[in-house]
């Protein structure tokens, strides 16, 4: 039998995309790449892994805490580059912030692609 998408308690069905879970997971991933071309989105997705957070349980909670971590820590790398555009090394700087997130957000694509947990969800690198 078929599954039958989510319900989100108002009657509407979610398909499961904002529900905790792998597909909501995956979704803020995209949210975060997404931000690179609409500047929003990434907003829209750390709302969404702090209201899952700790809702899903087992291996899908370290790609919240990946997904949490990667947003903040993606903020600071970016302050820190555009302040260095001061003295012109944040130029080459901001390339490495934004392929940093690009890998952060595959990996962590690839791992909920996977059905694995993330071995380093506290990490600063990859």
């Amino acid at each position: 039998m078929p599954e039958r998408p989510a319900d989100n308690g108002s009657g509407r069905q979610t398909g499961g995309w904002l529900e905790p879970g792998p597909q909501n997971v995956q979704l803020i991933y995209f949210l975060y790449l997404a931000g690179l071309a609409i500047g929003i989105t990434p907003l829209i997705g750390i709302v969404m892994a702090y209201l899952n957070r700790g809702k899903a349980g087992g291996w899908i909670e370290t790609h919240y805490d990946w997904a949490i971590r990667t947003f903040w820590i993606g903020i600071f790398y970016a302050f820190i580059a555009a302040l260095l555009t001061v003295v012109a090394i944040g130029f080459l700087l901001i390339p490495v912030v934004v392929i940093w997130l690009i890998v952060r957000c595959i990996v962590g694509l690839q791992a909920v692609g996977r059905g694995e947990a993330l071995k380093n969800p506290q990490s600063w690198t990859l």
